[in-house]
Parts: structure tokens; sequence; C-alpha cells
């Protein structure tokens, strides 16, 4: 390969992460929209935007400024593990229900805002479903309880 040819390569590589770049950051700060799947908690319905991919359970639900009461958002890891979260850039509070395979809450755990603390699922869990804080103890909702719908066995 030409030193010109080569030259040209790297200016294009250059150019294309400069533009996948600049496409990411017009959608930083800016709360992500993902399908939904209906779940179900006793008699009370939950729509939950489904966050499966990587990139999809880091942005979780950022910069959200309001969320419906039946609203929330499910993690799906791939293996059942410890997770842990916390609320860099999240702007509402929220509850956390760390969910087992078979839709069963492990447990819950209340989350401040713009907050760097770590909150984790005492036992391996593939799920977390987030809702508005205080949700589930508004609905009597605690360890043990089940969560039902086309995710869990």
């Amino acid at each position: 390969m030409t030193l010109i040819k080569f030259r040209t390569a790297v200016s294009s590589l250059v150019l294309a992460a400069c533009l996948a770049a600049g496409a990411g950051a017009q959608n930083a700060g800016q709360p992500q929209n993902l399908p939904t799947v209906t779940l179900h908690a006793g008699m009370h319905n939950i729509v939950a935007q489904v966050a499966k991919t990587n990139e999809q359970r880091q942005i979780g639900l950022m910069f959200r400024k309001e969320m419906a009461t039946h609203e929330g958002m499910i993690f799906v890891f791939e293996e059942p593990a410890t997770q842990c979260f916390w609320m860099r850039n999240t702007l509402i509070p929220l509850s956390a229900a760390f969910v087992a395979d078979d839709g069963s809450i492990v447990n819950i755990e209340d989350m401040k805002p713009q907050s760097d603390q770590s909150h984790c699922s005492t036992k391996p869990v593939r799920y977390v479903l987030e809702m508005n804080v205080g949700w589930f103890a508004k609905r009597g909702l605690k360890a043990g309880a089940k969560i039902s719908g086309p995710l869990f066995r």
C-alpha cells in the first residue's frame, strides 16, 4: 500500500469515527424509549420497557424527569449474578426489585436520584425491575412476592 493510499484510508476511518461519535452525542442526555412488556404483580399491571443490551442497561432510566405510576423498566441479564445498581444521571427516585428466574422478588431497594451509592441483589438474579420509589411498598409487595409475565418461567 502506498503512503497516499494509507493516509486516505486512515483519514476515512477517522472521519467515520467522528461521525459515529457525533451521532451518539446527539442522544446524550436524552431518555431512551425501548420496547415494552406487560408484567403483573398480583392484580397490578406494569408496562415495563425492556433493557437487554449492555448499552440499554447502562442508560436505564437516566435523564427521565417523570414516569407514569404503572410504568417501569426491566433489566434483563444473560446469567444470574449479584446485580448492583446506582442512580447517576437518574433524576427520579426509584425502587429496584431484584427478581429471580421464576419471578420471585429476592429483595427491594429504594434509591435516591443522582447518587453513586450501590444497591445490590442479596442473591444472584437475572432481572431487575425499576419502578417509581415506593411502588412496591404501596402495594404490599416485598421479598417472596411474584412478578409474572412472558420473561419468567
